[in-house]
């Protein structure tokens, strides 16, 4: 007989991919709120469309490979690949017929009661007409290549995710036939403003109002759009790599015409070119996908940009950390600060750039700091943490950085990003084979009156000023000595040859966490109903975790679980889950803190982590991960007010169910814990000023 909780099957487990897109459908429900101004409700739509599109790249082609390989076993929950790929597909048409309904009866019509109207197709008045074709004439036009298919012609290569419209065009002269291919310019704004009222009109539909001036003398049939995606994923062999870069932007020239996974098509797309598209594409017909509204819908950002602040959310300015609120005479010293206690910083209700980038930017001027260690995975463009970096350099400062080339979708930008800073003298290594670095840790070694003092910052976000406006994410400051030593270590095993540390208040991936986890989770269980386990990630899809998870809710313990995305654990079944309860909060901010708190005060004291790490098995097992202490009071007080906010949210929460499915929590109290907690730091920035 089996051992609880493996009697109960593959049935305790839910499908990591069909968890993913059910996120796809929580991103939905935001969509049709009508609680939301209209363009925060086109963000969510962009956000679902940009997830499906990532969703493809990454996962299924996964999925296929072990199809190709002829890879028969089953996934924890049961499914083989094959069954895998079909549930997908059923799920993904689903979601893409909502998505279309939304935009087209319910957003666009709202645009237009807001002033904002979308053309589709050429619009009626004249006037308006002449003005799209002389900005045809000076904008477009000479930016299209109009690419023909004939004997002289081969089929041109359709590059990932490009819009392109697709049309027969015949030789009036001799009947001649012949498809034709133009793509609709990424450089070029997908909405094109028409007339003095805020009007717009879709780029691809004014290049199709025109393709008589791109084909000459020919008839031209019915155009159509369509759009492939294509496989994303890197395919090399890092160790036998004798230059990761090199190799890396080799694979990233590869990325744009890798294998075709999908083909988008617009409703009435002719079945002649349908057919030659699936063809030369090397397609089954259950890879097309039709849409009835247009494709590419990542492009609605476009609208939540325009300047209408009447249709959008209130936006947030983060505030100073009170801490390291300026003095009279400028900065604070964030050295001294430190030096007082711990900081935690709550971003992006906490300013990222008042705090991380200030700890970043005073060690680089700082006489009395002699090093700078970096780990960098998301950086993003102008990156200040870069530039302080260089100066810190430049001022003979050594200045070691690990930069993760293999950070997907975000490779090209890291490959610059460590030239520069290997021209301007920075040690950078790119991470350790196999591995793939994570973690957020920062470490400053500063010479005190000649004793060597280490402080550091380990955080749950990248070290990039633009999501730190948009991602929910804590840091934690501190020049603790158990604390700082072990980060240490750790560096020296990313940019050294060494054995990864084991840490005894430092936990890491992928040495320690996963035993760690499970042992705090086994502390609770031996409690039973006098335990607790509260924890905050992105995504819960490890089964060792879960099953540990299964046997504390048997034992009584109480299991509060916060999951933003991928969730495979079951709760509320009957002899195995009745004491675990999981939410999803999908808000203004994207929940990206990763907490985890076992037991209670009156248990013997909390154990509160924060980090980088997910609770899935790329996180434990394939990847430079961090988990660091929170120990002072104020960080407990701040991190359980958050938590406890969290879990009493009933605006933006959903609920999952038994049945796999995640349902929006009924609104009682209309409680935002984000909305919440802007007005609590408001509210304490407000107090210091005063």
């Amino acid at each position: 007989m089996k051992e609880f909780p493996e009697s109960f099957g593959h049935e305790r487990f839910s499908n990591r991919e069909l968890s993913r897109l059910e996120f796809g459908s929580r991103l939905l429900d935001l969509a049709v709120d009508d609680q939301l101004p209209v363009l925060e409700r086109c963000k969510f739509v962009a956000i679902f469309a940009e997830m499906i599109d990532e969703f493809f790249q990454v996962r299924v082609v996964s999925l296929e490979d072990k199809i190709a390989a002829g890879v028969e076993s089953k996934s924890v929950d049961g499914l083989r690949p094959k069954e895998q790929i079909r549930a997908i597909r059923e799920r993904v048409i689903e979601l893409i017929v909502r998505q279309d309904r939304i935009v087209l009866d319910l957003v666009i019509p709202e645009l237009e009661a807001s002033g904002i109207k979308i053309f589709r197709g050429a619009p009626a008045h004249e006037e308006a007409i002449q003005e799209l074709s002389s900005y045809f004439q000076n904008q477009i036009f000479p930016v299209l290549t109009p690419l023909a298919v004939d004997p002289g012609h081969p089929f041109p290569m359709i590059s990932n995710l490009s819009l392109n419209i697709v049309v027969s065009v015949t030789d009036s002269s001799n009947g001649e036939r012949r498809l034709a291919r133009v793509k609709v310019p990424d450089s070029l704004p997908r909405f094109v403003p028409v007339g003095a009222n805020g009007d717009l009109c879709l780029l691809e539909d004014v290049i199709s109002m025109h393709l008589h001036l791109l084909f000459p003398g020919m008839e031209i049939g019915e155009p159509g759009f369509c759009r492939v995606t294509r496989n994303a994923d890197l395919a090399f062999e890092e160790d036998e790599a004798d230059d990761l870069m090199v190799a890396l932007e080799t694979e990233l020239r590869r990325r744009r015409f890798g294998r075709a996974l999908r083909l988008e098509l617009t409703r009435g797309f002719p079945s002649h070119l349908r057919d030659l598209l699936t063809e030369q594409l090397d397609l089954e017909s259950s890879q097309i996908y039709v849409s009835d509204a247009p494709l590419g819908l990542g492009s609605l950002w476009d609208l939540w940009k325009l300047d209408r602040p009447d249709l959008k959310n209130e936006s947030w300015t983060p505030v100073t950390p009170f801490r390291l609120v300026p003095v009279k005479d400028g900065p604070v010293n964030i050295f001294e600060e430190i030096r007082k206690g711990d900081l935690l910083v709550h971003h992006p209700y906490e300013s990222f750039s008042d705090s991380v980038e200030l700890f970043i930017d005073q060690a680089s001027r700082d006489p009395d700091v002699v090093a700078i260690k970096q780990t960098l995975y998301r950086t993003g463009g102008n990156s200040p943490i870069v530039a302080s970096l260089i100066r810190a350099a430049g001022l003979g400062k050594q200045v070691a950085a690990l930069v993760e080339l293999k950070a997907r979708f975000d490779e090209a930008a890291n490959i610059e990003w460590a030239k520069a800073l290997e021209d301007a003298g920075v040690h950078v290594v790119y991470g350790v084979v196999g591995l793939k670095t994570h973690s957020k840790t920062s470490l400053v070694i500063r010479n005190e009156k000649g004793t060597i003092r280490r402080y550091a910052h380990v955080g749950t976000g990248n070290y990039n000023s633009r999501t730190a406006r948009s991602y929910e994410d804590y840091g934690l400051l501190t020049c603790a000595e158990d604390l700082t030593s072990e980060i240490g270590e750790l560096f020296n095993f990313l940019t050294g040859y060494s054995k990864m540390p084991h840490g005894t208040s430092l936990i890491s991936s992928p040495i320690d966490t996963r035993r760690e986890i499970l042992g705090f989770i086994e502390e609770q269980t031996a409690l039973g109903v006098d335990g607790k386990i509260i924890i905050k990630v992105n995504g819960l899809t490890d089964p060792r975790i879960i099953d540990s998870l299964y046997c504390a809710s048997s034992a009584g313990v109480c299991v509060q679980l916060i999951v933003r995305g991928l969730c495979c654990i079951r709760p509320g079944v009957e002899g195995l889950s009745e004491n675990i309860h999981v939410r999803s909060i999908v808000g203004d901010f994207l929940e990206h803190s990763r907490i985890f708190i076992f037991g209670t005060a009156t248990t013997g004291g909390e154990k509160v982590y924060i980090g980088s790490a997910d609770l899935m098995e790329r996180n434990l097992d394939r990847r430079v991960e961090v988990l660091v202490p929170v120990r002072s009071d104020a960080g407990h007080n701040e991190i359980f007010s958050y938590v406890e906010l969290l879990l009493a949210d009933d605006r933006n929460a959903w609920s999952l169910g038994t049945d796999r499915r995640w349902r929006r929590v009924s609104t009682l109290t209309g409680i935002s814990a984000q909305r919440e907690t802007m007005k609590r730091f408001l509210h304490a920035s407000i107090s210091v000023d005063f």
